[in-house]
């Protein structure tokens, strides 16, 4: 029998996971009276995360993309600089480094969609060699899966250039047993809507460096010195993170091992739906022990398997189930037209093959048999 989608709830990729208790911290935080921008809500939830990233420091910011400029600014990255960056990633990681003034060089990503650390030795090598100033280098974790810092992180160091992650999308994640956004000399996390957690909006810088942290900080509140007056030698901004979304996050961090744990759930179920088809794998590979696995991209080859990217994304879109391309790579965009990178194709070969597909933790049971259902009408055809 056919069942008009209409009838159907649509099922979205990663809808927030939010309940009682998240309820519960806020109505507090608003009934302390602290609804400004500071207060102990935010103080707390910075001391929460930085001790369970392990680092010294932590800045509530508005975004991740505010914590990805200000650390830039902070390092005095801007025009005359060029920073290599995965270009398999979302276009925040990239404006960041142009609101300096500063050039985008584009690394390609190896098999897992992460930057590829000989390409990003070569690029760095490139650079010196025509004289250009890289300061920085911002690798990018990929739907949860942390990047290979323990190779990444020294060719960096060896070239004198910072390392600043870009783990928006991977907290919960781990490398060789080191929680993401404590890589490099600085990381940022993003807690927006489709987050593993969230705080509506807004995002975090993490860092060992007190220097560093104190500066961001600083920054983002206006530049304002603390003086009794309002004195600025510098130019600031309005990036804090509010009191209030800071008392939902502090909730949401209670909860993230579990929500974590349901979405790993979705992600061996998607590998067992998978496992007899040719040619069809999830992004990243099988060594995922680490992965928060926020979302799980399959990658369909289309020399191998008997059906496309293309044929699921349609047959799940039928029966109401949201889909997502896996991210264009940034040096494909038209707003990037005449950046230049070290390139091999992987990430245009995984974008070309990739689909994205429903891992949310809240999630149901139900929800995931009409995924399977649709799932098994295109892999049985």
């Amino acid at each position: 029998m056919t069942v008009d989608i209409e009838t159907q709830p649509r099922i979205l990729l990663s809808p927030p996971d939010v309940g009682v208790l998240e309820q519960d911290y806020v109505m507090r935080a608003m009934r302390s009276g602290w609804v400004a921008p500071a207060g102990p809500d935010l103080d707390a939830f910075e001391a929460e995360v930085a001790e369970r990233v392990g680092v010294a420091h932590a800045v509530g910011l508005a975004s991740g993309t505010a914590a990805l400029h200000l650390a830039l600014v902070s390092w005095g990255v801007g025009p005359g600089d060029v920073v290599p960056v995965s270009t398999f990633t979302f276009a925040a990681t990239v404006n960041a480094i142009r609101y300096v003034g500063a050039e985008p060089f584009f690394v390609d990503c190896d098999e897992t969609g992460n930057m590829s650390p000989e390409l990003l030795k070569q690029a760095l090598t490139s650079l010196r060699a025509d004289d250009r100033n890289a300061p920085a280098v911002v690798p990018v974790d990929l739907f949860g899966k942390a990047a290979d810092y323990s190779a990444l992180v020294p060719i960096a160091a060896a070239a004198g250039a910072k390392v600043l992650s870009d783990a928006a999308e991977a907290l919960g994640a781990t490398h060789q047993g080191s929680p993401a956004g404590s890589f490099g000399d600085a990381a940022v996390l993003s807690f927006n809507g489709n987050k593993i957690m969230t705080t509506s909006g807004g995002g975090m810088l993490l860092t060992h460096d007190r220097t560093l942290a104190d500066h961001v900080r600083k920054l983002s509140t206006q530049a304002r010195e603390p003086v009794p007056h309002y004195e600025h030698t510098e130019v600031g901004f309005n990036y804090r993170l509010s009191n209030i979304l800071a008392a939902m996050g502090r909730a949401q961090l209670v909860r993230l091992d579990d929500m974590v744990a349901r979405r790993r759930e979705w992600r061996e179920r998607y590998r067992a739906l998978f496992a007899d088809q040719p040619g069809v794998s999830i992004l990243g590979g099988t060594d995922d022990a680490g992965d928060n696995c926020w979302l799980t991209p399959i990658v369909v080859d289309p020399d191998v398997s008997s059906w496309t990217a293309a044929d699921l994304s349609g047959a799940l879109g039928r029966a109401n189930v949201e889909t997502r391309p896996v991210w264009k790579p940034m040096h494909l965009q038209p707003v990037s037209k005449g950046l230049r990178g070290v390139l091999d194709g992987t990430s245009e070969r995984i974008f070309e093959r990739g689909l994205t597909l429903p891992a949310g933790s809240v999630l149901t049971d139900s929800e995931f048999e009409r995924i399977e259902r649709a799932i098994l009408g295109v892999t049985a055809a």
